[in-house]
């Protein structure tokens, strides 16, 4: 097994969790990781914030994959992981979040470990806890659910397919991950199988970040209302939870007052 908890190793690979957005949420081991690499290849989601605590002599590799748009290849991204690491460098691959999360973290794993480079994983918070504390809410919550599911909007083949009969049953909470463009998708398939159409949805855009934004809205309403909010940064829809007043009325505050 190649998994090491050193730097002995003249190149290794950390595939680090960068968090939601801001660079207080970072994680000591993740800050350390990040001020000690020679190169960090990072996803388009990160912020500037997070970009600007690499070490001064870091080569910064933009490798962003975009949904339904152009992308790096995922071979090529592992090719320049190892090719990186066999030079000796020490290598950083920052993922949004956390790297277990909807990170294609296995398929690059598969590749340094084939070539013989030393790798961990450092975890970071993902957008489901940045975005759930953001709306003043809890996962979940004794006598209303105890279990969430996390959920991605599409995959390689399109839109994900889902097990729609358990998330239509009262008290089921989701957090979705890119899941815009797969609204309209995700709200027939959930009252097709007889969800009801008041069940609270939640987007919240930008988690964590100075221009977060959240949206509440209901299932029934909820193509319509993300078609009007014209959300254009990074969102996590919570499907069956509601913002609390409170948190809602700090975000509107913080908007005004940007």
């Amino acid at each position: 097994m190649h998994v090491t908890h050193s730097y002995d190793h003249a190149g290794h690979v950390d595939f680090v969790g960068a968090g939601p957005g801001d660079p207080e949420l970072l994680t000591l081991k993740a800050l350390n990781a990040f001020e000690r690499a020679d190169v960090v290849l990072h996803d388009r989601l990160i912020s500037a914030e997070v970009l600007a605590l690499a070490g001064k002599t870091a080569v910064l590799v933009d490798v962003g994959k975009a949904g339904f748009g152009p992308s790096w290849k995922q071979e090529d991204i592992d090719a320049l992981l190892v090719d990186y690491a066999l030079k000796g460098q020490r290598v950083v691959r920052l993922k949004s979040g956390d790297p277990t999360v909807f990170g294609r973290l296995d398929e690059e794993i598969e590749a340094v470990e084939a070539a013989g480079i030393p790798w961990r994983i450092v975890p970071g918070i993902t957008a489901a806890s940045a975005a759930v504390a953001g709306i003043g809410q809890s996962l979940t919550r004794r006598g209303r659910n105890s279990s969430v599911r996390f959920l991605t909007g599409h995959d390689m083949k399109g839109f994900a397919d889902h097990d729609w009969a358990a998330l239509a049953r009262d008290g089921s909470v989701a957090a979705i991950y890119m899941g815009k463009k797969s609204a309209r998708f995700v709200q027939g398939r959930l009252i097709m199988h007889g969800a009801d159409r008041a069940t609270p949805v939640t987007l919240v855009e930008n988690a964590s970040r100075p221009d977060q934004r959240i949206l509440a809205t209901t299932l029934d309403q909820l193509p319509s209302d993300l078609n009007a909010a014209e959300l254009d940064g990074p969102t996590l829809t919570f499907y069956g939870l509601a913002p609390r007043q409170a948190a809602q009325a700090v975000t509107e505050f913080k908007k005004e007052h940007a």
